[in-house]
């Protein structure tokens, strides 16, 4: 049971220590990181008695509302509202790359959790596939989300960009979903999709702390 737990647990603390860290101006107070995480976790079990619901009334049929709508629309729906009613505007949200810490805490709590309901029910032998696959995905939509939620807040088009935020994880998770539930041989579209994600949230990160350096950067210069 301890092995179990610990292999859930640990690639969603090590990715979220990852995206923590690579906060280099103003370093989000921990207490906030962790209470976003855990409100990530019971985020689970509403969704799960939701997406039961749809299957049992009969308005999931399909693989594709499966992947797009049970998966996809619901769970970065969800995500997105608690990053953007409880997060967005505190105060300690005061630099674009903030969007990117808070929505991988919520995102990773949510994954961490249902790593360990899996890992539980099918045994820790899959540590290494939900690591790589299903957590680290779940990270990597979440920085999109942030990324565009950050720009939301400090870069304006508000609107547009909060509409961004929550599309475009839904329309990548929802992919994500559809070749794991529609292809025989999925890892071969699975790889280079999950570098394209890689990659792009890699890219998300260094923009957004471009962002505040770009923003600080001149202001510093006119007080000298």
């Amino acid at each position: 049971m301890f092995t179990i737990i610990s292999a859930g647990i640990a690639p969603g603390v090590a990715l979220l220590s990852y995206f923590y860290l690579k906060d280099e101006y103003e370093t989000e107070p921990l207490s906030l990181v962790l209470r976003t995480f855990i409100f990530g976790a019971i985020l689970v079990f509403p969704i799960m008695f939701i997406q039961h619901v749809l299957q049992l009334e009969g308005v999931v049929t399909s693989k594709w509302a499966q992947a797009f709508l049970s998966s996809g629309l619901l769970e970065e729906f969800v995500k997105w509202f608690v990053v953007y009613f409880f997060i967005f505007d505190h105060r300690e949200f005061d630099e674009p790359y903030d969007g990117i810490v808070y929505s991988a805490s919520v995102s990773l709590g949510f994954a961490t959790l249902e790593n360990i309901l899996y890992l539980l029910a099918n045994g820790v032998e899959f540590a290494v596939t939900r690591a790589l696959l299903p957590v680290s995905s779940h990270a990597l939509f979440a920085v999109m989300m942030g990324f565009y939620i950050g720009k939301a807040k400090f870069q304006g088009r508000k609107r547009f960009y909060l509409v961004l935020s929550f599309v475009l994880p839904f329309l990548l998770h929802g992919t994500y979903d559809f070749i794991l539930l529609t292809q025989e041989k999925w890892a071969y579209y699975m790889v280079p999709f999950m570098l394209m994600l890689w990659w792009m949230a890699l890219r998300k990160v260094k923009q957004a702390k471009g962002m505040y350096a770009n923003s600080i950067v001149p202001s510093m210069k006119s007080q000298a």
